[in-house]
């Protein structure tokens, strides 16, 4: 059976592309070859190539994998540091759910 298509929005696929690019330049910047990092963060080097052209397909695991070997991590950590939105939400006192609601099967 086919994997089935990932559909991402347009915004999306360009966020994926600049971090793919990022990775690069950082790695490039810091003289390590594509082989040497893919070593490094334990993938291939075509899975190094994919994430550098911002692949959907490849596991976010593995894109931390590759900040993590590039000293990146800090970046990582930043994400929704400051959750600006959320905190407006959060003082104007409006209920929140502690979880999701599950999707009822019809």
């Amino acid at each position: 059976m086919a994997k089935p298509q990932i559909v991402l929005l347009p915004k999306t696929q360009l966020l994926l592309k600049d971090l793919g690019e990022k990775l690069r330049l950082a790695r490039l910047r810091r003289n390590i070859t594509a082989r040497l990092e893919a070593e490094r963060a334990g993938i291939s080097v075509s899975t190094l190539a994919l994430i550098e052209k911002g692949s959907p397909t490849v596991a976010i695991g593995s894109y931390v994998q590759v900040l993590v070997t590039l000293g990146l991590e800090q970046d990582l950590l930043q994400v929704a540091a400051d959750d600006e939105f959320g905190r407006k939400l959060q003082d104007a006192g409006l209920p929140q759910r502690a979880r999701a609601s599950k999707r009822r099967k019809t």
